[in-house]
């Protein structure tokens, strides 16, 4: 799941401040789990900004709202009429949502109300814990299924280095070292000898250093329609 945090209300009243029409939108899914961003959030955000705006003898109108997805077009339907009357969105979805948001939003900001942290698992409830990088080169099954790009401190290949000790990464006592998790992991599965495999330097282009990703699924996606005039061309 994507995991995030809220702003802190004065900054997100110095973003939506001098507008007069406020929607303060949730998100149902990831960020309410971590009780970020859902429709629980987005009621009690709205509630701080009446009030902030009252104390500050500031006229606007704040609104809130919820769907079930920020980054599918079906759940939006429901809340363009509300987004269309308004000054400003304050989205509190990841940051894939807000981006998503500002398209179908035309010429209405979208400001985001929550700073995504990371892709991460409930370790127990309140505590979400960083597992994976959304790096694009996933080597999962060369390490015991414990990610060395996520959660090793410096993202190293062909751990351990000479930071570890007893088990924890040298930045802090309270950090495991990936690697030892990774090196424990796989005597358990039997599968160390894999560890003695050299892997070569991560290719980070399959990340955020090669541009926006984009993933088709060609057997889903419908072939766009030819342009008129063209149907019957190539068949002579």
């Amino acid at each position: 799941m994507i995991v995030g945090t809220q702003k802190p209300l004065e900054e997100i009243w110095d973003m939506i401040k001098g507008f007069r029409k406020v929607l303060v939108l949730g998100c149902n899914t990831c960020v309410a789990i971590c009780h970020a961003g859902g429709g629980k959030e987005a009621e009690i955000l709205a509630s701080l900004l009446r009030m902030k705006a009252s104390l500050s003898g500031v006229e606007t109108t704040v609104r809130h709202a919820a769907i079930e997805r920020q980054c599918e077009s079906e759940f939006f339907e429901p809340v363009m009429d509300e987004v269309r009357a308004s000054d400003v969105v304050l989205s509190l979805a990841c940051g894939v949502g807000v981006n998503f948001l500002a398209d179908k939003a035309g010429d209405i900001p979208a400001f985001p109300g929550i700073d995504t942290a990371f892709f991460g698992a409930v370790e127990k409830a309140g505590i979400f814990k960083e597992l994976c990088a959304g790096c694009g080169g996933c080597i999962l099954h060369l390490t015991g299924g414990i990610c060395p790009v996520a959660r090793c401190s410096k993202s190293i290949m062909n751990g351990p280095c000479g930071g570890t000790s007893d088990g924890k990464c040298e930045i802090s006592r309270d950090v495991d070292c990936a690697w030892y998790l990774i090196v424990e992991r796989m005597k358990k599965l039997g599968t160390l000898e894999k560890l003695f495999e050299i892997q070569p330097p991560k290719d980070w282009s399959t990340g955020l250093y090669g541009g926006p990703r984009k993933v088709v699924l060609e057997h889903i996606t419908a072939p766009e329609p030819p342009e008129k005039g063209k149907e019957s061309q190539g068949g002579m």
